[in-house]
This record gives C-alpha cells, sequence and structure tokens, in this order.
C-alpha cells in the first residue's frame, strides 16, 4: 500500500497469449499533481486516445521487443527516412555488436557493455530531423506522415534499446539489479504546465524509484536530461562537449505514466556514492544540486499494492509473473475506463498509429 490518503485506484488488466488475466491495482497518492494528473489520465481513458504498445515494456530482457527486434526496427527506419528524400541522409546502418560490446567500458570489465557514443549519435538524428517543440525543423515540416511517423521512432527506439541493454548487461553482472519499467504513454495526450508547487517532488533523491512506483509522465522536452548525461557520458564530462544538442527541465506534463518494475537502490552505498558524484558533476557543470526547478528525478503520484496485485512483494516472482503478462488489455479508474484490443505487432499497426497521430481531440 502506499501509505495515507489516497485519491482514487487505478486498475491496468494485463493479459498473456492464452489470454488469462493479471490486473495491477494502483493507490494514486493525495497531492497537487497527482490530482492533475488524474485528471488527465481519465480524459485519456473517456477519449480513448491510442495507447503506444510499441513503447509499453522496458527492460524486460526476454521480451519479444528484445534488442535485435530494436536495431532491425532503426534500420528500417532510418531507410525509410533517407527514401523521403527531406534532405537529410543517415550515412549509418546500426548492428547489435555495434551497441553492445563484451570491450571493457570505464569501471566495467564484464561483457554486454552499451556504447553510448552510439546511441548519442541515433539521438542527435532524431533531434535534427525534428526540432524542438515549437520550432519543428524544416526537414519535419516537409516530411509526409510516414517519414514522420519513421522520425518519431528513432527518438523512442533508441531510449527502448538503452532500457534493454542495461538490463541485458545487468543479467550477467548483477541480475537482482535489472531495470524493466513500463511506460504508460498515449499518442497525443494532452499537456498541462507544471506548477511552482510541483518542483517540490523532484530532487536528486527521487532518481531513487520504488518498486511499484507510479511516477507521472516522461519528459516532454526534446535532449537529454542531467542525470542521463552523467550516466551516459562520465563524471568528467562536460555539458559544453555533449554529443546530444541540449539540456531540458520538465516544464509539462501528461496523463501518461511510468511504473517503476525494478529494485529501488536508495538503501546502498554503491547508489549514494554515485548519487554524490552526480552533485559533484552538477556544480562542476555549474548547476545548483538543490536547485529542484531542474526538475531531476521522477515526481511520484502513485504506488502499486504489491500484495493485491501480485501476493508478494518479492521482486523476483513479480517479474516472473509479468514477463508471461506483457500485454495491456485496458485501464479503468473510478470515472472512466477504457479496451486497447490491437497489438504493437498487428500488419497494419503503423497506420494505427499514423491516424492516432493526425487526429485531434
Amino acid at each position: 500500500m502506499s501509505g495515507g490518503k489516497t485519491l482514487d485506484k487505478v486498475y491496468i488488466d494485463l493479459i498473456d497469449h492464452r489470454r488469462d488475466k493479471l490486473t495491477i491495482e494502483i493507490d494514486v497518492i493525495d497531492s497537487a499533481l497527482s490530482a492533475r494528473w488524474l485528471s488527465a489520465l481519465n480524459t485519456l481513458l473517456r477519449d480513448q486516445y491510442h495507447l503506444e504498445k510499441n513503447y509499453c515494456f522496458l527492460g524486460f530482457v526476454e521480451y519479444e521487443r528484445n534488442g535485435w527486434h530494436i536495431v532491425n526496427q532503426i534500420n528500417r527506419s532510418i531507410s525509410a527516412i533517407n527514401l523521403a528524400a527531406l534532405g537529410y541522409q543517415i550515412d549509418d546502418y546500426f548492428e547489435i555488436n555495434d551497441l553492445v560490446t563484451d570491450q571493457p567500458m570505464g569501471s566495467r570489465t564484464v561483457g554486454r557493455n552499451l556504447r553510448h557514443d552510439r546511441l548519442n549519435r541515433l539521438h542527435r538524428y532524431f533531434e535534427d530531423l525534428q526540432g524542438t517543440s515549437g520550432a519543428m525543423s524544416t526537414y519535419y515540416l516537409r516530411a509526409n506522415r510516414e517519414a514522420r511517423w519513421h522520425i518519431r521512432q528513432l527518438n523512442l527506439l533508441c531510449h527502448e534499446f538503452e532500457s534493454w541493454a542495461l538490463s541485458y548487461r545487468k543479467q550477467i553482472e548483477a541480475p537482482e539489479w535489472q531495470r524493466p519499467s513500463q511506460l504508460m504513454c498515449w499518442i497525443n495526450a494532452p499537456r498541462f504546465a507544471l506548477q511552482e508547487q510541483d518542483y517540490e517532488l523532484f530532487g536528486i533523491d527521487t532518481i531513487n524509484r520504488s518498486l511499484g512506483g507510479v511516477y507521472v509522465g516522461v519528459n516532454k522536452a526534446v535532449g537529454k536530461h542531467h542525470w542521463e548525461v552523467f550516466n551516459d557520458e562520465g563524471r568528467d564530462s562536460r555539458v559544453s562537449e555533449l554529443v546530444t544538442s541540449s539540456l531540458r527541465s520538465q516544464t509539462e506534463a501528461a496523463g501518461d505514466f511510468d511504473i517503476e518494475w525494478a529494485r529501488d537502490p536508495g538503501a546502498y552505498d554503491f547508489q549514494k556514492k554515485r548519487l554524490a558524484e552526480f552533485r559533484t558533476w552538477l556544480i562542476a557543470n555549474g548547476f545548483d544540486p538543490e536547485d529542484q526547478s531542474l526538475t531531476i528525478g521522477h515526481p511520484k503520484v502513485g504506488q502499486v499494492d504489491l500484495q493485491s496485485s501480485f501476493g508478494t512483494d518479492n521482486y523476483k516472482t513479480i517479474w516472473k509473473l509479468l514477463n508471461y503478462n506483457l500485454e495491456v488489455k485496458g485501464v479503468r479508474t473510478s470515472d472512466h475506463s477504457a479496451v486497447y484490443d490491437y497489438h504493437w505487432s498487428d500488419f497494419d499497426y503503423m497506420q494505427q498509429q499514423i491516424s492516432a497521430l493526425e487526429s485531434t481531440k
């Protein structure tokens, strides 16, 4: 249980290939941000927004959308973008052995290390092609709807691969620290502005996420965040030397949410050391570690009732159950509900998403 007063409960029905059902029960925490997030979520359910099932379960090593699948999708989108003749040519091809290497990387001597330089390059292609909110690139403006869909995929696939690769490495290095998560994102989800009081829910300590914790939205800005850059580039990196083009604070949120299915590392010495190094890195790059307006971390809006949902709070059992049910069938609150009968492997799924991207609510 989340403890304290709750605003509502959210139920997520997951199914497996046999159509057996696993229901996740979420207690919504009582806060001003939670109330606005819950209202936004109810709008998504009421108006039947499209749930992005091709960007939902991240960091599950045995999932069908594994590293090989993701790399194939990256190359497919690059090819489609080049054929669209936008005036931007990507002379690049990705193979899994280019992105994950058994060569030592920094202090990591165990294999399956992620090559961040290659993923940074992929993300830079996306930034160049799309531009930023309110300042879309000329390439994006001249692209047809299929090309725009593929441009967007570069960003999603980049982050999806990074999440998978982290768990893939942890599988042999420290299996208990794999990082599975569930991202519930709806296409064209209406955004709402964060208010000053919401910044109180951010901060370096909120980088640590609880097992079953529910966190509002994903960063809606184009670019990397401070914690991502620190982890990708290292403690000696400097913002002025980034491969990616921008660091942006979060100013908006939506009814989207993340569920953390990994263990909370906050009480462990390795994480305490890492966060101390992050504070030093922020200062070296001209940032105030105590400035909550940087929107570092993850504002929590709910907590999965693990006992009601799984009958246990043991992460190994929970992961095993989730691995058999990586398909969202429906979501409901006290006020609204929605059923999602489509699947990311549908032959016409790209067209389904393009239609959703073009629709207005």
